[in-house]
């Protein structure tokens, strides 16, 4: 199985590929547009602000490639923001995905919201065999709120998407490669799909 991590300078990549090695699995990091396209599975990571980070997909016409796959990809984090309609970080335009705007927590809560938190009301092969209000590793500032593609949801101040399906693409806004066991469990039903 060939497993693409998009390479766009915006990513926890090496926690990721680590992961990804614990489950039997070997990534390769790549902006080739072949090999992402060539890939069984594409893994979206990112960490960091958005609209630099959709700079970098554009200046390598990632920003056209990724909506238009389609084999499994999985957005991580940043990843699964940017497959939103658009971000109040930067006031981005996202890639348009997920048909949800993602926006930020209130002055009222501290953000980014950092360490462990439940999901639940868990839906799709993503979660299979991971039980309702497992823990979570997140570290954010801006959620999407809860919607139609929601699969996994999340309190804090509100309750929101933590993760998102539409078609062949899924996202979590937490990040399964620091979420031990289950975390990697979550990683390895979406390499089964």
């Amino acid at each position: 199985m060939k497993i693409v991590i998009i390479n766009y300078g915006a990513g926890n990549i090496q926690s990721i590929m680590f992961a990804i090695e614990r489950l039997g699995f070997k990534a390769v990091l790549s902006n080739n547009p072949e090999e992402i396209q060539a890939a069984d599975k594409v893994i979206f990571p990112g960490v960091g602000e958005a609209s630099y980070a959709m700079k970098k997909l554009k200046a390598s016409g990632l920003d056209t490639l990724i909506p238009n796959l389609k084999q499994p990809v999985f957005g991580i984090c940043l990843g699964m923001q940017l497959m939103c309609n658009k971000t109040e970080e930067g006031n981005t335009e996202g890639l348009g995905i997920f048909d949800v705007d993602v926006i930020k927590f209130s002055n009222k809560v501290k953000v980014p919201q950092m360490g462990w938190n439940q999901i639940y009301d868990l839906k799709t092969d993503l979660f299979k065999g991971v039980s309702e209000k497992e823990f979570m590793y997140l570290v954010h500032s801006f959620y999407a709120p809860k919607c139609a593609e929601a699969i996994a949801v999340t309190n804090y101040e509100v309750e929101y998407a933590s993760a998102l399906q539409k078609d062949n693409f899924y996202g979590t806004q937490f990040h399964p490669e620091k979420s031990g066991d289950v975390g990697e469990k979550i990683l390895g039903n979406f390499l089964k799909m």
